[in-house]
Order: C-alpha cells, then structure tokens, then sequence
C-alpha cells in the first residue's frame, strides 16, 4: 500500500529587511557620487543651469535667491556667500585630508618623484599671473590688476573627470602626475587666498579657530572620534576664521591638515582614506554643485550683451592666462627641470603625455570663481567678466585636453618613455575596471581594528 504523500512547499525566502536594502541604496548612491566623472558631470552640469537661468525669464527670481542674506551678526550673508565661505570649506577639508595624506604616505612623500609635477604646477601659477598682469595694463585696465591670481588654480574635480573619461588606455602615472599638480596648485592657491586676499586680520579670532582646530585634532587622533563632536568643533573654527578676516575655507584646510594620514589604533586604513572617501560624496554631490550653481551665474543679457562683456580686458586676460599660460608655464618648467636637473619624469610619462596635462590644467572653474568675486567682489563688472572668461576658457581646455588624450591614447608607446634607460613597468592603466571601483568602494571603508 503506497504511502501517502504530504506535500511538500518551499520554506518561505524571508525578505530582505527594508533598513538593509535602504542601506545598499545608499551605498550605491555614495559610490556613484565618489567618482570623478559624476562630480566633474554635476560641477559642470550646475555651472551651464545657472547660466542658463541667469540669461532667462526667470533671472529675477535666481538672483533674488542667490542675494537673500541668511544668519546673525558677522555670519549674516546672502546665500551665495554661505555656499562660496561655507559649503566650500567642505571641499577644502577634503583638499587638505588629501595634501595630508600625499604628504605622508602618497605621491608626495618621495621629493624626487614629486618634484617634477611640483615644479610644474609652480610654472603653471607663475606664468598665468604674468600674462594676466601684462595683458589688463597694456589694454588699459590697470584696476583690474587684483585678479592676478584668477588664471593660476586647477579645478581638481573638473580635471580629472575628463582624464577619467578620455583618457582610458593610458598609464596610471599620468593621473598621478596631474594630481599630484593640482593638489601642489591648491595648495598654493589656498596660500594666496590667505595671503593676498585678506583684508583685515583679527588675531583673537584667528587665535581662537587655531586653538579650536588644534582641540579638533585630538579628537581625530582619540581612538574613538565622534561625528556629533567633530562637526560643532569645525563650525566652531570656521565661525572664528571668518571673524578673523582669513577666508574661512582655510579652516577647512587647517582641519584636513590634522587627521592622521598613517594607520592608528591598529586600524585598517589611515583615517585620510576614511575620512576623504567619505566626505567624498557630499563634496562633488552638494558642496561644489551647489558652489557652482550660485557662482557661475553671469547675467549677459543685463550687462550690454555678449560683445560688451567680451570687450572688457580680463576676459582676455584670464583666458590666455588659463589656456596659454598655464599650457606655456608648466610646459616650460617640465622640459628645464628634466633637462638641467636629476629630476625626471615618472615610468611610463613621455613628454606628448604632458601635453593633454597642460591642457586640463588650464581648467580653472571653482577656486577661480572663488578668487574672482574675492578679487573684484560679488555682481560688479568686473566679476561677470572675469567668471565668463574661466568657463569659457575651462571648456576650451577641457575640449583640447580630451582631444589630445584621445591622440595620445591611440599612438604607439615605448618600452621607455621617460628615457631614463630603463624599460617602464607600467602594469595599471587608466579606466581598467578595478581601479576606479576599488577607489569608490573606499568610500564605505571604515576605521575600524583589525580582524
């Protein structure tokens, strides 16, 4: 007699719990935004929309909300001034992590490998701000000599978005050196923003930000730093370093400055990696947006019109400055550094690799447009003119750097490019598919011991 059967159903899957897919959405969202080419796409994509609406209809309401003064006392500023002083000094944070942690243990701890790019990115400042300097005097707006500094900085995000995307095929080192460029050039460009361009110095404020970032450090050092301490403790600093007279973005900087870039507490990874990759997002996916959105907005059509802005003497200025002199001067110092000195090129870097890198680091875009309304100040003459040039001349840059990225990708290498005598051992190439992967999944890192 058969035995009768009791049927058998598949045990119920148990769904996954609404927090745990939220979190993967999340994580997804982070690692797109990490990536160089979606910042660089949303850094440009808030640039065109804001001029854009500040040419259209609508350009009242833009400038209304971009004018609208929020906060009390020193911090009562329009919105625009809270995205160029506040929201920046979270790009520049993650500036400083960075510089701190190349310093240490990245592309600029070993000098000689370093000094070429450093150099360069000296020579790509310098002969920028002579032609500025030269071009407003002999077309006869010498008052227009405090923007010198315009044409000198590198968009880091901006740049290295278009190398992400053009410049697949070619060595790794080539990224390395133009970042390594641009972080000396930030650098540099954080010094002259501090230097030149503040007006009256507070020594008690600025005492007291230092004293605060200082207290800032300790707690990035303590083995167990909490969020809900670090954040008051750098709005505190930055409140002080406005009220000091010094950019506040520098306290942005002086804070990145003092997370360790070395492993602590027998953690996994340095807390520079952590704390970059993971402020990462925020930066490219709200602060320099948001930054660009309310600084690129040029009203042509209430300032005369296209011609009456391109007739002005910084538009000339700051576009040779960015296109020709930054082409010229890193360039130039690159070719006598190699050439008199021990310095030389990285493995795998020939000199056709320099040049799509002069070109993109004639990509001027965020720290430009913050040194120019610093220059001239928000809304004059000046300012439009001067934040028309460095879009126009960014995009020209970008589309001559992809153009000869693109050349320089499909031409035959040698086994020495660097021509130093020894065969390159070049393993890791631009756009292969773990390196930028690997780079955003470091986003979700965390400090913890290890296993």
């Amino acid at each position: 007699m058969t035995e009768a059967r009791t049927p058998q159903h598949p045990a119920p899957v148990a769904s996954e719990p609404q927090e745990h897919r939220s979190r993967d959405r999340l994580g997804r969202l982070r690692r797109a935004l990490s990536r160089e080419t979606t910042g660089g796409a949303l850094l440009l994509g808030a640039a065109l929309l804001a001029l854009v609406l500040a040419n259209s209809p609508v350009r009242e309401w833009y400038f209304r909300v971009s004018e609208a003064e929020l906060g009390f006392g020193h911090l009562h500023m329009p919105v625009a001034a809270w995205a160029a002083d506040g929201l920046l000094a979270v790009f520049f944070f993650t500036v400083g992590v960075e510089l701190k942690h190349e310093f240490v243990a990245g592309s600029l701890r070993n000098p000689r490998e370093a000094g070429v790019p450093m150099l360069a990115a000296v020579g790509g400042m310098v002969m920028p701000a002579l032609i500025f300097t030269v071009l407003v005097n002999l077309l006869g707006d010498p008052g227009a000599v405090g923007g010198w500094a315009i044409p000198t900085a590198t968009d880091i995000a901006f740049a290295l978005a278009v190398l992400a995307v053009f410049g697949k095929g070619l060595p790794l080192a080539i990224r390395t050196f133009l970042l390594t460029l641009a972080v000396v050039d930030d650098l540099l460009a954080i010094v002259v923003i501090a230097v030149f361009y503040t007006s009256e110095l507070h020594l008690g404020f600025l005492a007291a930000s230092l004293a605060v970032v200082v207290v800032a450090g300790a707690v990035f050092r303590s083995r167990r730093p909490r969020w809900w301490l670090l954040l008051p403790l750098g709005a505190v600093a930055w409140a002080f370093m406005h009220a000091s007279g010094v950019h506040a973005t520098v306290a942005g900087v002086l804070l990145g400055f003092t997370v360790p870039a070395v492993v602590v507490h027998g953690e996994r990874v340095p807390r520079t990696t952590h704390h970059e990759h993971a402020l990462r997002p925020w930066s490219q996916g709200l602060a320099l947006p948001v930054f660009a959105f309310f600084a690129a907005g040029v009203d042509i059509v209430d300032a005369g019109g296209l011609g009456e802005i391109l007739r002005q003497p910084v538009v000339l200025a700051i576009t040779a400055g960015l296109i020709v002199g930054k082409f010229a001067g890193m360039l130039g110092v690159t070719a006598l550094v190699t050439r008199f000195t021990p310095l030389r090129l990285a493995q795998g870097i020939g000199v056709r690799d320099l040049l799509p890198i002069a070109f993109l680091a004639g990509i001027g875009f965020t720290v430009a447009l913050l040194i120019s309304e610093l220059s001239y100040g928000q809304g004059s003459e000046h300012t439009d003119a001067a934040k028309f040039a460095i879009l126009a001349a960014s995009l020209i840059s970008a589309a001559l750097g992809a153009v000869c990225l693109r050349w320089d990708a499909r031409k035959a290498r040698s086994q020495d490019m660097n021509r130093d005598g020894v065969a390159d051992d070049v393993t890791t190439l631009i756009g292969d598919p773990d390196v930028e992967e690997q780079q955003a999944v470091r986003a979700d890192e965390r400090p913890g011991p290890r296993p």
